[in-house]
């Protein structure tokens, strides 16, 4: 758990993955929007305690992250938000979907959709910028698009690691601060100042 100017960040990593589900909590209103949905959940929901959901949003739509969707969903009572090329491979259709740029507001608390192709056509990532704008240090849920180390997986597929790599360099690495945290899919956290001298290297290696 970290509290963060406007915000609490709850991390829950579940299943034989251990995906990463967050929980963000406005400090102002106890709002809470749900970052994936995987199984099982009864930790998430545990974790959810006092706090009022809103909804779940859905990063990208491979099937470790939305194992538990059907039944998160069900027993939180919100609806499901995801980026519309990635709604098809969901267990339960999403009420509403999502693209680059859009705003999703949760109590006083809001974050940002930054569409990042190449991992799966809709992944998406959520930045959270307490001050409103560029600040010294946002925070980005990346999903399965970085991590410790390097981008996430794309099938060996070369088009789709460059498709990747311009879209984490064009939408977070260049415009975000080296003090950006990254909450990863799966595993521990990192911050793009860690990991931007490594971006050549990503770049030779391929993946």
């Amino acid at each position: 758990m970290r509290t963060i100017p406007g915000l609490r960040v709850t991390k829950v990593a579940v299943g034989g993955m251990d995906n990463n589900c967050y929980l963000l909590r406005c400090a102002a209103t106890g709002s809470t929007l749900v970052i994936d949905a995987p199984a099982p959940c009864a930790a998430i929901v545990d974790a959810v305690g006092d706090g009022t959901p809103v909804a779940i949003v859905v990063t990208h739509g491979h099937s470790d992250h939305v194992a538990g969707l059907s039944e998160l969903a069900e027993r939180l009572g919100v609806p499901v938000r995801c980026h519309p090329a990635d709604a098809d491979l969901l267990p339960v259709p999403p009420a509403s979907t999502v693209t680059d740029g859009d705003s999703i507001d949760f109590g006083a608390a809001a974050v940002r959709v930054v569409h990042l192709r190449g991992h799966t056509p809709g992944s998406i990532a959520l930045v959270y910028d307490a001050a409103g704008q560029l600040s010294a240090s946002p925070h980005v849920f990346a999903g399965d698009c970085l991590f410790p180390g390097g981008p996430g997986a794309t099938g060996g597929d070369p088009l789709r690691f460059a498709m990747l790599l311009g879209d984490l360099e064009e939408k977070l690495f260049w415009p975000l601060p080296d003090l950006t945290w990254i909450y990863p899919g799966h595993g521990r956290d990192t911050t793009l100042g860690a990991e931007r001298p490594h971006l050549g290297a990503w770049r030779a290696r391929g993946w």
